[in-house]
C-alpha cells in the first residue's frame, strides 16, 4: 500500500512554498577580562610534617609553621605539583621554637615559646612574653601583639610590663584585631570576647557552642563564626546574633574562616568554599584546587592569591584577568602539547597521580569523533582569524581523518582508530583491531554512527569554510566517499566482515523498528538527512538530493526528525528488548550526535522551507536542553539565526571551565547546598546544574547533571579540543561572541 504523502510536504520539497525572512539581531557577548581560577599545590611529607599555619609577605614569600620547624613551598607550577620543604634562608631560625607566623604590616613576625620577633624592621621586633606554650598570636597597633597558649592571654608591648588575663571558662582558639574600634576580638570554643588594648579590659560578648573559627567581615562591623554546623553572623553594633545559623552550604563542618579583599572564605573538613555575591557558592574540592581536603588554615596569599593549609600540603588559588579569547589560546597550546596523536584529538592515560610527564596518548574507539569536533574548532579558528597555525592544525588533523579510509581495505569506510601493530596486545578490546596492509599498522573496526556524522560536520565545515583548494577539494572528495559507501550499501556502514556495523545503520527497516518515542528513531532519521543534504550541497549528485527526499517522503524520516523532543521516553511494554535498551533514559551521546548534525540539517537545507522546519526543530531540541546549560549545544542553536539561544549560560560554561582538565575525584554529593530531585529519564540530579568548575570533567556527551567522579584520581587527562575550544571558536565565528574587548 503506497503512503499518503501530505501535500504540504510535497510542497516543501519541491520548494515552491517560501519561508518569511525576518530580520534577527543576535546578541553578542563582549569578550571582556573575567577572573579565571587555577590552582598551583605543594605537597607535604605527610608522615613527618605536620602543616601548622602559613603566611605570606609584601616579596610574595610563603612560610609554613610545622612540627619540623619553618617550612616553604617549592617549584610549584600550574598542572606541575610543587613540595614542602626546609626553610633555610635564615640560618639561625633553626634554634627558634617557632610556634606560629602572621603577616604584620606586609612583614612576617613570629611566635616562639618566649618571643615575638621579626627580621624585618632591621630585626628591631623582639617583645618577650612568659607563654611557653604560646600557639596563638595577633598583632594590633603600634606593634602590640596578644598572644595566648590557648588558656592563658597575655598583652605583650616595647619596653612595657604584659598584661595577663584569660576567657573564663573557655579556650583561645583565634584572636583577630578589627581596625575600626582598635579592639583584639578572641573566639573561644563557645565564646566570642573583645579585648581593649588601651583599657586593659576583657568582655565576653557572645555564647555558644561548637565554634571553630572566625574573622570580622564588611570592615568589622560583622563577626563571621565558623562552627562543626554552619556558621552564624555576629553584628557588632547591636551585640546579637544577625539572623539564623547558616547550614545550606557545601559543607556544613567548618575547620578556617578567613576574609581576604572583602571575599568570605571557608575551609572545611572536606574542601573549601567562598560567598558570592549572589548569596550561593563557590566550592572547591578535590585535587584540582587542593592538595588534601581538609582545610587547616586559609589565609591571603601573594599577588592576589590565596593559601590554603590542608591535611596534604599547601593549595595556592590564583586569580587572573583573562578574556575568552586568551583562554582559548592557553588551551590550544595545551591541546598541541599534550593531547595530539597522529594528528588525533587524544585523552593523556596511565598517569601517576596527576603527573602530566607519566601518561601516554591513547587510541579511542571515537578518535574519529573527538578529532573531528577539535578540526571543526580550527575550521572555525581560521575562518575567523586566518591564522596560519590555525590552518596547519586543519592539514594535521585532516590527514589523520583521511587515513582512517585508507588504512582499512573496505572502500569507503573509516576505521575508528588507527595504532601501531607493535602494541596491539596492549590496545583493549583486541578483537576489534584489525591487521592492515599497511606494514607495522592495525585498524580498529566496528565504526558507529557517532563517527559518521562527526566526519560529515568537520569535512562540510572545511569544505565551505577553509579558503584553501587543496583542503577543500579533500573535504569534498571525503563526503563523497563516506556518503556513497553508506548508500551504496542501502543506508548502512558495512564493515570488513561484510556485515553492517552495530550503530552503522540507518536503513529504514532498522531506523522504524523502533516505537517512535524511542529517541535513536528521531535520531537516526536526523543524522542522515544531514548527511545526505551535506553531501548534495557539496558534490551536486543528484543521488545524495534523491535519497533525502526518499527517505523523508516514503519512509517517514521527516516526521521522524521533527519529532518533538517531550515525546521522547522509555520504550512501550511490548517493545523489543533493543529499543527497551537504547530507551532506558536520555542518551546525552544522542544530543552530541543531534547538534554536530544540526550543522548540516540547517546550513545545507534542500530549500527554505525545509530550512525553517528544520529551525523549529532544533528549538525544540534545545528548549529541552535548556536545563543542563551546555556550552555547545547553546552555541550551535545560534546557527539558526534565533535571537533566543541562552548565550549567557554558554559564556557562563566556557568561563567556568576549569584551565585544569586532569580527571581529578570530585565529590558533590553530599552538598546541603544543592536541592536534590527524584530519579528521573533525563538523569537529572539536582533542580540548578553546578559549574563546570565545580563538576568532574566530561565531554559534550556527558551529564552536566553528574555529581562526582569516584573513579581513579588524576590518572588520565582530557582535551580542550572538542570540550572547549569547538564551542568558543563556532561562537566566534557565528558572531555572537566578539574578539577580545579592550577595557
Amino acid at each position: 500500500m503506497q503512503k499518503f504523502i501530505s501535500p504540504f510536504l510535497v510542497l516543501a520539497m519541491a520548494g515552491i512554498i517560501s519561508c518569511s525572512k525576518s530580520v534577527i539581531t543576535q546578541p553578542v557577548h563582549e569578550d571582556k577580562p573575567f577572573v579565571q581560577d587555577y590552582s598551583v599545590k605543594y605537597y607535604s611529607d605527610t608522615v613527618r610534617q605536620n602543616l601548622i599555619q602559613s603566611a605570606s609577605d609584601k616579596n610574595g614569600l610563603i612560610k609554613i609553621v610545622s612540627s619540623e620547624g619553618l617550612l616553604h613551598p617549592y617549584n610549584g607550577h600550574f598542572q606541575y605539583h610543587g613540595t614542602i620543604a626546609p626553610d633555610q634562608s635564615y640560618r639561625f631560625l633553626r634554634d627558634k621554637k617557632i610556634k606560629a607566623v602572621i603577616s604584620y604590616q606586609d612583614q612576617f613576625v613570629y611566635l616562639s615559646d618566649s618571643v615575638v620577633f621579626a627580621n624585618a624592621w632591621a630585626g628591631t621586633v623582639f617583645i618577650k612574653h612568659d607563654l611557653p606554650d604560646a600557639k596563638v598570636f595577633e598583632g594590633g597597633k603600634n606593634f602590640d601583639f596578644l598572644v595566648s597558649d590557648g588558656k592563658s592571654l597575655q598583652l605583650v608591648q616595647k619596653n612595657q610590663t604584659p598584661w595577663t588575663g584569660s576567657l573564663s571558662g573557655d579556650n583561645v582558639l583565634e584572636i583577630r584585631f578589627n581596625q575600626a574600634d582598635n579592639q583584639f576580638w578572641i573566639l573561644g570554643s563557645k565564646t566570642l570576647s573583645v579585648f581593649d588594648p588601651a583599657s586593659k579590659n576583657l568582655k565576653k560578648v557572645f555564647d555558644g557552642t561548637h565554634f571553630s573559627s572566625f574573622d570580622l567581615y564588611k570592615k568589622g562591623t560583622v563577626a563571621m563564626i565558623g562552627t562543626t554546623d554552619g556558621y552564624l553572623e555576629y553584628d557588632i553594633a547591636t551585640q546579637k546574633q544577625a539572623g539564623e545559623i547558616h547550614r545550606k552550604l557545601p559543607v556544613t563542618n567548618i575547620t578556617s574562616v578567613k576574609v581576604i579583599n572583602d571575599k568570605l572564605w571557608f575551609g572545611t573538613v572536606d574542601g573549601a568554599f567562598s560567598l558570592r555575591a549572589d548569596g550561593k557558592y563557590d566550592y572547591y574540592n578535590g585535587e584540582r584546587w587542593l592538595p588534601g581536603n581538609r582545610v587547616k588554615q586559609i589565609t591571603k596569599g601573594p599577588a592576589n592569591s590565596v593559601l590554603f593549609l590542608t591535611n596534604a600540603g599547601l593549595g595556592q588559588l590564583h586569580f587572573k584577568d583573562m578574556t575568552l579569547e586568551q583562554k582559548a589560546l592557553f588551551y590550544e597550546g595545551q591541546v598541541r602539547k599534550l593531547h595530539i596523536r597522529n594528528g588525533f584529538n587524544a585523552t593523556v592515560r596511565g598517569m601517576d597521580h596527576g603527573n602530566l610527564s607519566t601518561g601516554f596518548m591513547e587510541d579511542s574507539d571515537n578518535d574519529g569523533l573527538w578529532t573531528s569536533m577539535y578540526l571543526g574548532a580550527e575550521i572555525f579558528r581560521y575562518a575567523v582569524t586566518k591564522d596560519s597555525s590555525a590552518l596547519q592544525n586543519c592539514r594535521e588533523s585532516m590527514e589523520a581523518m583521511e587515513r582512517l579510509y585508507s588504512v582499512n581495505p573496505v572502500p569507503g569506510f573509516p576505521a575508528r582508530s588507527f595504532e601501531r601493530a607493535g602494541h596491539v596486545n596492549e590496545l583493549g578490546d583486541s578483537e576489534f583491531w584489525q591487521q592492515s596492509a599497511e606494514k607495522e599498522w592495525v585498524w580498529k573496526s566496528t565504526t558507529s554512527s557517532d563517527e559518521a556524522i562527526g566526519h560529515i560536520f568537520a569535512f562540510g565545515a572545511m569544505a565551505e569554510l577553509v579558503q584553501d583548494p587543496d583542503l577543500k577539494s579533500r573535504a569534498v572528495t571525503m563526503i563523497d566517499t563516506l556518503m556513497s559507501h553508506i548508500v551504496k550499501n542501502d543506508m548502512y556502514m558495512i564493515d570488513y566482515n561484510g556485515k553492517p556495523t552495530l550503530w552503522g545503520k540507518w536503513n529504514p527497516s532498522y531506523v522504524n523498528s523502533f516505537p517512535v518515542n524511542v529517541g535513536d528513531r528521531k535520531l537516526n532519521s536526523s543524522n542522515i538527512i544531514a548527511m545526505l543534504q551535506t553531501a548534495y550541497h557539496f558534490t551536486k549528485k543528484e543521488k545524495y538530493k534523491e535519497k533525502a527526499f526518499e527517505l523523508m517522503t516514503k519512509h517517514g524520516y521527516f516526521e521522524n526528525l521533527m519529532r518533538p523532543m517531550e515525546l521522547i521516553g522509555k520504550a512501550p511494554e511490548d517493545a523489543t528488548a533493543h529499543a527497551k535498551h537504547m530507551s532506558d533514559g536520555w542518551n546525552h551521546s544522542d544530543d552530541e550526535m543531534y547538534f554536530l548534525g544540526y550543522w548540516g540539517l540547517y546550513r545545507y537545507a534542500l530549500n527554505d522551507t525545509l530550512k525553517a522546519r528544520y529551525k523549529e526543530t532544533i528549538i525544540d531540541h534545545w528548549k529541552a536542553e535548556r536545563p543542563e546549560k551546555e556550552g555547545a549545544w547553546n552555541i550551535f542553536t545560534a546557527l539558526t539565526g534565533t535571537d533566543t539561544f541562552d548565550l549567557n549560560e554558554a559564556v557562563w560554561y566556557l568561563q567556568e571551565h576549569p584551565l585544569d582538565m586532569i580527571d581529578w575525584r570530585i565529590r558533590n554529593s553530599h552538598r546541603k547546598d544543592i536541592e536534590k530531585i527524584e530519579p528521573n529519564f533525563r538523569k537529572q540530579t539536582i533542580t540548578e546544574v553546578l559549574p563546570a568548575s565545580e563538576r568532574p570533567i566530561q565531554r559534550h556527551n556527558g551529564n552536566t547533571f553528574n555529581l562526582d567522579r569516584n573513579s581513579s584520581n588524576g590518572t588520565s587527562a582530557q582535551s580542550a579540543g572538542d570540550i572547549w575550544l569547538l564551542p568558543y571558536w563556532l561562537g566566534r565565528y557565528l558572531g555572537v561572541i566578539s574578539a577580545p574587548v579592550s577595557k
